[in-house]
Formats: structure tokens, sequence, C-alpha cells
């Protein structure tokens, strides 16, 4: 039997990191500014505090099953392995609600950028132009993603400091608040809990990339640093966030001075800086929405890839294709160029509303993997430690992902529920009516011994349970 091609492991630590770091965005904390301002009544920063508490808990257990099985298709994978096979399905099918349309709306936004740019050149061309070069870059390796990526990263993340830095001096100047040692961002007499919830619900969206590198884990070099790599990312974006929303709110404890509050980012830039400086900071919202798209893009191509590799997809065969020099999954990071270009038609704000239906499904469930897992099928629950870690964690971060599902917006809840339902009748269909067992179809092929070859990595997936059950301590210096 000829030997499959695998994933190229090429990726260091800092690398995934960055990748994760421009899949969030942190420029995004300014576009959304005025929206979460009006919406929390100008407590921002106490908003993506909150969101980052729960994202905390999650990134635990994402930590704790990418030790476990390391492969490519991150909460899917997981839920696939613990539960069930069929659920795992239905996980990853609602998580490709929200993977598939993060690359749209970034090509959206490279969209509105242009057009307000060159007003007489038709949108389209910008949306091909853009979708041909994130798939181009993809397509060839990702090594120049993440290298790409890294730069547009540290590029946004200068100009990020360098408005903290102006809006310390419009501070000090008298603008806002009037001073950075101020509770007001984080504390009014008309804060209410409900809407501090709808704010963090809101901002959720812009944490999303620090679960969505576990999807590179098959093309990481040291499988062991996945864990600290997710809580990097999480800890970084999640300071950014803070830091910048912060001094922003300082600055700005009201929207009443901006004439557009739906995109806040252009007018901020110019009360703290002037043109000059707005004009630089577009262009750093315009590398991060980039960095953004190659981060996303790379992404969900591994989640397609690794599913139709199960059978899942079909045909499986160009699902679960390898291209023999590139090691990249070229038909699904094609495909999702293709889909990119759905960018030329819907508005932002109708993609935008149900990305975070599929994220909270897979944070979830990550949740309760890591309880299936260790509590239920390894009967890790005789010790404190054991209790703490695979119980009460994993328990505490569903819990608070439940309190943000019950504050999605409607058309969030409409759209995604819809989406699950085609999935249940396409499972169906695959399943012949449920009469098949979603574990009898193709599994996922071994990485090539040239790969693993003088690499201290844990096996694939589908071998990982067994493994798993002989080798406890194994886990528990992966996880712990």
């Amino acid at each position: 039997m000829a030997q499959k091609t695998s994933l190229k492991r090429s990726l260091g630590m800092w690398s995934i990191v960055a990748l994760g770091l421009g899949y969030m965005t942190p420029t995004i904390v300014f576009d959304t500014f005025g929206i979460v301002t009006l919406e929390t009544g100008g407590l921002v920063p106490l908003a993506y505090l909150v969101a980052m508490v729960v994202m905390f808990f999650t990134a635990l257990s994402y930590g704790k099953m990418v030790g476990v099985f390391p492969s490519a298709g991150s909460a899917y994978t997981y839920t696939r392995e613990t539960i069930h096979p069929g659920l795992g399905f239905m996980v990853g099918w609602a998580a490709l609600l929200d993977y598939l349309l993060l690359p749209v709306v970034n090509a959206l936004l490279i969209k509105i950028y242009m057009e307000a740019l060159f007003p007489d050149t038709p949108g389209w061309i910008w949306v091909v132009l853009y979708v041909a070069l994130i798939t181009g870059l993809n397509v060839r390796s990702m090594t120049s993603t993440s290298r790409v990526t890294s730069l547009l990263v540290v590029f946004e993340i200068a100009l990020i400091i360098g408005f903290i830095v102006l809006a310390s001096l419009r501070l000090g100047e008298g603008m806002g608040q009037g001073t950075v040692f101020t509770t007001g961002p984080l504390f009014n007499e008309n804060i209410q809990a409900a809407a501090i919830l709808t704010g963090a619900t809101v901002v959720c969206f812009s944490f999303i990339g620090f679960d969505a590198i576990t999807m590179y884990t098959e093309e990481a070099k040291d499988q062991k640093a996945m864990p600290r790599a997710i809580l990097l990312t999480l800890g970084i974006g999640g300071g950014i966030f803070f830091l910048a929303s912060w001094f922003a709110q300082s600055v700005f404890p009201t929207v009443d001075q901006f004439e557009v509050t739906d995109d806040t980012l252009p007018e901020m830039a110019l009360y703290v800086g002037g043109q000059a400086f707005q004009l630089l900071f577009l262009a750093g919202a315009f590398a991060a929405t980039i960095a953004s798209g190659l981060s996303s893009h790379a992404s969900v191509s591994r989640l397609l890839f690794v599913m139709g590799r199960n059978g899942l997809l079909r045909p499986a065969r160009m699902f679960a294709y390898v291209h023999p020099r590139f090691r990249t999954p070229v038909f699904t990071v094609v495909l999702v160029g293709v889909v990119s270009l759905l960018a030329i038609a819907p508005t932002l704000e109708l993609v935008a509303s149900v990305i975070n239906f599929g994220a909270l499904i897979a944070f979830t469930f990550v949740n309760l993997s890591v309880i299936a897992y260790f509590v239920v099928r390894k009967g890790r629950y005789r010790t404190p430690k054991d209790i703490v870690s695979y119980l009460v964690l994993p328990l505490v971060g569903a819990g608070l992902t439940g309190v943000l599902w019950s504050f999605l917006q409607q058309d969030a809840l409409t759209l995604g529920l819809t989406w699950t339902a085609i999935g249940v009748v396409y499972l169906a269909v695959l399943t012949k009516g449920f009469k098949r067992n979603v574990s009898d179809f193709a599994l996922e092929e071994e990485p090539d011994d040239e790969d693993l070859r003088g690499e201290d990595t844990a096996p694939s997936a589908t071998r990982t349970v067994a493994h798993a059950t002989t080798t406890d301590t194994q886990d528990e210096g992966r996880t712990e």
C-alpha cells in the first residue's frame, strides 16, 4: 500500500503563537469599540476581562486535549474520540460555520477598506485579488504563511503601542477622563451585569484564534509545546485587548463625538494622533486583516482536511489530498478560497452575526471532552488534584460558555440552528438513515515515518485512545 503524504512539520511554538495572534486580529478592539461601548455603557475593558476569564478555562481544556489527541481536527477530533463519532461530526460541522465565515469577514473588510480608498473601482476586483493572494500563500507552504503573518502581527502591535502612547499624552492634556489612573473603564454607577455579559459575547469574537491554532498540531515541530502556545496566544492577545480598550475608554468615555459608531477605528486614530497617524493606523488595520485572513484560511482548510481524511466529507480522496511537494492540503485551501469569494455580495453585519455560534459550540464540547476522557474513560477522579483539573475546571469552562450562549443574538441562533439542521440531514444521508456508524468510515492515515523520525511526538488521534489507556504518566506529562 502506497504511503500517504502528510502535512509538513515546519512550525515552531512562536510561529504558532503568531498565527494565533494574527487570527485574533488585535486591532479589532478599535473597530468594535463603539458598538461595545454602547452595549456596556462605557465599560469595554470589563467586557474583555469577563470574556478572557471565560476563555481561560476553555484554553486549559484545549491544552489538555491537544496533548492527548495531536490531530489537526481540534474540537471535532476531541469530541469524536472521547464522546461519540456522530456528535464529533456535528461539532465539526458547527465549527465550520465560524471557521468558514472568518475568511469571508476578512475579505469583506478588505473590500470596505479598498472601496473607501478607490470608490470608482468595483469592490469585487479587490475581493478576487485578495482571495487569490491569501490562497496562493496558503497553498505554497505554512512556513511562508507563518512568516508573513508574524511580520504583519509585529507591525500592528507596534501601532497599538503607538496608540497607547498617544492616548496617554491626550489624557495628560485633559482629554476624556484626564488621567490614566481611573476606575472609569471598569466601573460606573450605571453598570448592569446583563449588559456586560452581552458585551462579553460580542467581544468573544475577538478571542477566536487561541483555539484555532490547534489546527496546526500536525505541522508543529514539537507537539508538546502546543498547550503552552494556546495559553500564550490567549494571554498575549487578551492583554493587548484589555490595555488597548482601557486607554481607548479612558480617552473616549462615550461615543458622542464619533460620527460612525459601527467602526470607530479611523476616527479614534484621528483624534489621538492626527491625520498622519490615522493613515498609518489604517495601514495597520489593513495588515491585521491580511494576517487574520492568512491564519483563518489555513485553519479551516485543516479542519476540512481532517474531516475528509475521516471519510466524512466527500469526495474524501480530494478533501484528504496533500500536495506531494508543498505538503499542504491544496484542495481544501482552494475550496476555502472559493467560499471567500462570497464576500463580493453580502454585508459584514450579516456574516459576522453568526460566527460566535459555531465557536461557542466548539468551546463547550472541548470542555466536556476533558471530562469524558479523563474522568469517565480514565477514572481520573481519585485525588483532589484530578478532580479540580479534570472535572471542576472543565465544568466551569462549559458553564461560563453556556452563559455567553444565553446572550447570543437571535439572528445568530436562528442561522446557526439552521446550519446545524443541514448537518443532521447530511449525516443522515451519509450514514443511510443513521444505519452506519460514523466510525466505520475511513480513519485517519498515519503520518509519514520521516515526519516522526527524531521527533518526540504523541501518536495520531486514531491510535491515541488505546495508547493513552496504558500510559497514564505520559498523559499527565502532556496535560498538566
